[in-house]
């Protein structure tokens, strides 16, 4: 659903007056941040917090097995954004009455292969009869409270990172178009399943202070949620952005989400990009990710071990952008 559809059913229907609820839907986080006290048997002082988040959505590739595995790593993702850990989760699940059984074995089969691979354990699940497949998980996991990175918490002079490329929308879009053949969309779908656990250890190693996973809202839409909840704007150097080798060629042909252009006319005004900006590229920040990377905000001082720390566990590197006082646009793209 349109970030901004979301926000104008839900407004007055959600309140966070509970002292439990450290972070909440106002800050369009990716999870749910709950603190562990009192209440739950725990002292009021105990520093783990549950972490709770929940996703699914139909078919991102054709391949059964890498399209659970992709599922289950996306709904992960989120609790990696709040530099948690998974604990448990819970299987959601819908398939046509006819589906094939063995394909159902092997989405299922990739999904719980990547939940064993992120330590956590499936706990049981709910399915149902659908028109179409669905799939994914709402997981529980915990997160020392101290380390939360919740999107409120950049401030001016944090650099930005990113750690998985840009461009999922664009290869799951050609390759429904049968424009990509699989040999050549396996590695998307591969960076897709792809955990962003080590990515998280480097974050909290470094001392982050902001965090969010790239899907849905794709780049602009996520960072648009960190610069509004934390009072800043976000300004990247387009030229850093890393992009998945052939898909920059594949958007010029044509071949990008119906996500990019419902996000930019969503967030007219709220993102601006600079005058002269390759149009393709402008329209690439705002399409819909798949299982993307994590986008870190950083302490200017603490950049450096952020990079070893991301280098040490193998994973992308790139800085591409800092937090700057607030000014007439939450995102800028230049």
């Amino acid at each position: 659903m349109p970030q901004g559809q979301l926000a104008q059913v839900l407004r007055g229907v959600i309140g966070e007056d509970d002292e439990r609820l450290l972070v909440g839907p106002t800050t369009v986080d990716d999870a749910g941040v709950v603190a562990l006290g009192h209440a739950a048997g725990f002292a009021e002082t105990h520093p783990l917090a549950l972490v709770q988040t929940v996703d699914y959505f139909p078919p991102v590739v054709d391949d059964p097995y890498y399209y659970g595995a992709i599922a289950a790593a996306n709904s992960l993702s989120d609790v990696y954004a709040m530099g948690g850990r998974p604990y448990t989760a819970l299987n959601l699940a819908g398939f046509p009455k006819d589906f094939r059984s063995d394909w159902m074995h092997e989405i299922f089969r990739g999904g719980f292969d990547k939940v064993k691979e992120a330590g956590a354990v499936v706990a049981g699940g709910h399915t149902v009869q659908s028109e179409e497949v669905q799939f994914g998980f709402a997981v529980t996991g915990f997160v020392d409270r101290r380390l939360v990175s919740a999107n409120a918490g950049a401030q001016v002079g944090d650099v930005l990172y990113l750690t998985k490329a840009l461009g999922m929308g664009t290869m799951t879009t050609a390759a429904k178009r049968g424009k990509v053949a699989w040999a050549d969309m396996l590695p998307a779908a591969e960076q897709m399943a792809m955990l962003n656990a080590l990515a998280a250890e480097a974050m909290n190693k470094s001392g982050a202070r902001a965090a969010t996973d790239i899907t849905g809202f794709g780049l602009a839409g996520h960072a648009k949620n960190v610069a509004a909840a934390s009072g800043v704007t976000l300004r990247f150097d387009t030229a850093e952005l890393p992009v998945f080798p052939g898909a920059l060629e594949l958007a010029r042909a044509g071949y990008m989400s119906g996500g990019s252009a419902r996000g930019r006319a969503a967030l007219a005004g709220e993102v601006v990009t600079a005058e002269g900006l390759d149009d393709t590229l402008a329209k690439l920040v705002f399409d819909a990710e798949t299982s993307g990377g994590l986008l870190i905000a950083v302490p200017k001082e603490r950049a450096t071990t952020l990079e070893r720390e991301l280098e040490a566990r193998g994973q992308l590197v790139r800085a591409v952008g800092v937090a700057v006082p607030r000014t007439a646009a939450w995102v800028e793209f230049a």
